[in-house]
């Protein structure tokens, strides 16, 4: 079983970079429906958009890092709870998780 747990970070590194790359495309989606609700704009300011003001580059900045923080969460759990259910490990190596 020792064996099993120090393979199975390995194993789940391409499952992992499954689910990262879709849920960063799965953020960007989300947060471009927010940005157009909240602003009814379908660009984002960006931060060196020179007409832009600190507010509005700041706001969106932030529901952008909320979004992405909690899409990657929820694809990094899902990931890690599939991967327990398939072999009946936990893929972390120790409880801090990745950050």
């Amino acid at each position: 079983m020792a064996k099993k747990k120090r393979k199975l970070p390995l194993v789940y590194q391409p499952v992992g970079f499954v689910f990262s790359w879709a849920s960063g495309a799965l953020a960007g989606y989300a947060f471009q429906q927010v940005w157009k609700a909240v602003r009814h704009e379908d660009d984002a300011p960006d931060a060196l958009d020179r007409e832009r003001g600190w507010g509005e580059i700041l706001l969106a900045a932030a529901i952008q890092g909320a979004i992405f923080a909690a899409v990657r969460s929820a694809a990094d759990r899902t990931g890690a709870k599939a991967i327990e259910r398939s072999t009946g490990t936990w893929p972390a190596k120790d409880k801090k998780g990745r950050d």
